[in-house]
């Protein structure tokens, strides 16, 4: 029996599944961040491997008999980390065939197979992928959390730290931000947060305060929120015009945990996109991005054995 394994590289967590070549799930574990971009090659590819070693040996599987590998990194299709990357999976886990490529493909995979559409991806950062109608991919936004990722976790922490210090000058509006804030970075003050060294994570993960207050009714939270659905649904729109589909169906899949956590950012989004894009339809991501790259190892592995035939 051949087996598969898919990987899913994310900036919070690593997941792998090990299947059979029906995909039949033998086992998943779930790991530390491997984006590494973010957390640096050597941290990615130590997960990486704690992650699939464990998924091979909950299974009773040894590496050699591993028929595809597939992981899906954020960033992976930069060429330089992708090179390291594919050379290091290679060597760890030697496979007939290997894949290196985004944590957007494989959920775009895990979406939509191989017809045609969008998805857009909110967690720690944001993007849109697409497949059109001739099978090109395409993308927009997801350029990095420093310059980009609109609408994201992370950019939604940052905006909401921006308005707790303008609240605090008095530049912007009061907010009951500047007290969750406080109490979930533990802050004396919020001038405090200047001298506190945060990681990527940490702001991303304040997008669960802000959806609290939002909750609640404070009005900066909730215009955080909807600011962030326009960004998102931009994303998509851009993605669509790119598609040729404005005025036609077209299947929009929503992704990541700002979507999956806030159904005031999933409306918000939704009541964009279909003002210029009417005939959109518009969802959550059913299965887990992972599986897409099970699909994606699945594909790859009979491509390999057809090309062994012809030979």
């Amino acid at each position: 029996m051949a087996y598969l394994l898919g990987i899913d590289g994310g900036s919070t967590r690593t997941t792998a599944c090990l299947a059979d070549d029906r995909l039949s799930i033998l086992s998943r574990v779930q790991a530390g961040p491997s984006n590494p971009i973010k957390v640096g090659v050597a941290t990615a590819q130590r997960e990486l491997a704690r992650a699939c070693h464990q998924a091979l040996s909950k299974a009773r599987v040894q590496p050699a008999r591993l028929e595809a590998v597939c992981a899906g990194l954020a960033g992976g299709d930069r060429g330089s980390i992708q090179r390291r990357m594919l050379a290091w999976l290679r060597k760890e886990f030697p496979a007939r065939a290997h894949m290196i490529t985004t944590d957007a493909a494989i959920t775009l995979a895990a979406a939509l197979g191989e017809e045609e559409g969008a998805i857009v991806i909110a967690g720690t950062g944001s993007i849109a992928y697409g497949r059109d109608q001739h099978g090109r991919t395409l993308r927009v936004g997801g350029w990095g959390s420093l310059i980009d990722d609109a609408g994201s976790g992370y950019d939604i922490g940052r905006r909401a730290i921006a308005a707790a210090l303008r609240a605090y000058d008095g530049r912007g509006r009061p907010t009951r931000l500047t007290e969750s804030l406080c109490r979930e970075l533990r802050l004396g003050k919020i001038i405090d947060v200047i001298a506190k060294p945060l990681a990527a994570q940490q702001i991303a993960a304040l997008f669960t305060v802000v959806q609290q207050e939002a909750r609640a009714g404070d009005a900066v939270a909730r215009s955080l929120c909807r600011e962030a659905a326009g960004d998102l649904a931009e994303l998509a729109l851009t993605m669509i015009r790119q598609l040729g589909r404005e005025r036609q169906p077209v299947r929009v899949i929503c992704s990541g945990g700002v979507f999956q956590s806030s159904p005031m950012i999933r409306r918000a989004f939704a009541d964009r996109v279909h003002q210029s894009s009417p005939r959109a339809r518009i969802s959550l991501l059913q299965r887990e991005p992972v599986l897409g790259a099970l699909l994606l190892a699945s594909k790859l592995a009979k491509s390999q054995a057809s090309k062994r035939r012809k030979a």
